[in-house]
């Protein structure tokens, strides 16, 4: 880290300790040469995630969607924000460690539709006829076969 009063590049770190937000961590260095004290901030460094929907278009990936699309799916069903908040959370992490820079909305449907089937199936069958763009009866009744196979 160069000294911003003399441009040296050596310093040593005096104090280290997280920010209020626990975002990033503040650091008080002291020059080697002229004894001059600064701060710096270090902060995890993120890879940008683009989405690329059905369109071919990319936008930037944004879990606030996702979470929409899971309180939509599950109104009026018996799970909490919590829930959905974890799923959310679970989904984000999960195209994070990926590591890939880009990502189609049909994989996030299909990653936030495992986690509904695990869930709740009726929020599931719900998000699945948006996801899947249900045309009509038969693929409707399709999705609810995969659902439940026929008991003998």
């Amino acid at each position: 880290m160069r000294c911003p009063y003399c441009g040296f590049e050596e310093s040593k770190v005096i104090d280290s300790r997280p920010t209020e937000e626990g975002g990033a961590i503040r650091r008080r260095r002291e020059c080697l040469k002229c004894q001059k004290r600064f701060t710096t901030y270090e902060k995890l460094e993120t890879i940008s995630l683009a989405v690329i929907k059905q369109d071919n278009s990319r936008q930037p990936y944004d879990r606030g969607k996702v979470l929409r699309g899971l309180i939509r799916a599950c109104e009026k069903r018996p799970i909490s924000i919590v829930q959905m908040e974890k799923i959310s959370d679970d989904i984000e992490s999960e195209l994070y460690q990926s590591m890939v820079k880009e990502v189609t909305s049909t994989e996030i449907g299909e990653k936030v539709m495992a986690h509904l089937k695990e869930l709740d199936e009726v929020a599931y069958v719900r998000f699945a006829s948006v996801h899947k763009h249900f045309s009509d009866i038969e693929t409707f009744m399709q999705a609810l076969k995969e659902l439940r196979p026929e008991r003998k």
